[in-house]
């Protein structure tokens, strides 16, 4: 069959048609996949039917299956049925709230985030809500002034976990652990050497060597430019049976809470490159 790459937007997103997921793909197939991921960071699979042990299969073509923290430093629930491979997104129609509602990267807290993450959704909420907004962190850090490059490129951010469970209203026993970490404020993507901006409102807590004012000054700013700037973002409206896959090394992404009183099902699995983000310069 013939993959045909549709873009979503110029800068961002493309919808893959005439591929089944379900089943081996050639080496060629792998190729233009891994390829049209770097050029285009959002990738939208349609009409998909797989299992979980495809969803894994495919995953493992781009790296090795990543352990959410919640799933680790004795947070994990003893309960044998819930794989720890996957991060189950199970939202009911009576759930005050969902995962990912505020501008994010994946579990930026950790000292190696996640390369790329795939989620498979099998279940849309009836009043046509649920869509995800991305944005493009390559050209957010291209639209940035030179004056602004030049400060920032020499900092670094604190990113706590601990930080994006207290806005769930989590609170860590003393047995309990959530990972943090310190990461250049403007990094370098691994394969395809680019800059970009690399801070995100549920896990970056401050930039280091700052007071806290000036700190909560440069990030309030750049969420806020971040989430109001459609020149950088595309979204995706999902169906049932799509898999979208991004690449949580130069994107953030929002899960749009529009329906409420309605049910959403999905299933992430993300996957590690064995790289830690690195300063661009």
């Amino acid at each position: 069959m013939t993959i045909n790459i549709d873009k979503i937007t110029p800068r961002l997103g493309a919808e893959i048609q005439g591929i089944n997921l379900a089943k081996p793909l050639s080496q060629k197939d792998i190729e233009q996949i891994r390829q049209a991921f770097l050029d285009h960071m959002v990738l939208v699979f349609r009409h998909q039917h797989l299992s979980r042990d495809q969803h894994k299969a495919f995953a493992r073509l781009f790296g090795d299956i990543h352990i959410h923290p919640s799933k680790r430093g004795g947070m994990g629930r003893p309960d044998a049925s819930i794989d720890p491979e996957v991060f189950i997104i199970d939202t009911k129609p009576e759930a005050k709230q969902t995962n990912g509602e505020v501008w994010h990267s994946d579990v930026s807290c950790e000292p190696m985030p996640p390369a790329a993450s795939l989620l498979y959704v099998t279940r849309v909420p009836e009043n046509g809500g649920g869509d995800t907004l991305f944005a493009n962190m390559y050209a957010a850090y291209e639209e940035l002034s030179a004056d602004l490059k030049l400060l920032l490129s020499k900092k670094t951010a604190y990113h706590d976990g601990e930080q994006d469970l207290r806005a769930y209203g989590i609170r860590l026993r003393p047995d309990q652990t959530y990972p943090n970490a310190s990461h250049p404020v403007i990094t370098r993507h691994p394969e395809t050497g680019r800059p970009l901006l690399f801070v995100n409102a549920s896990f970056t807590s401050h930039i280091e060597g700052l007071s806290r004012w000036e700190s909560d000054m440069l990030l309030q700013g750049i969420y806020r430019f971040v989430a109001n700037n459609p020149r950088i973002q595309c979204r995706v409206k999902w169906s049932p049976g799509t898999l979208v896959m991004w690449d949580n090394r130069c994107l953030q992404h929002q899960a749009v809470r529009d329906y409420a009183g309605f049910a959403r099902y999905g299933e992430r699995i993300s996957v590690l490159d064995g790289e830690v983000p690195k300063p661009a310069h």
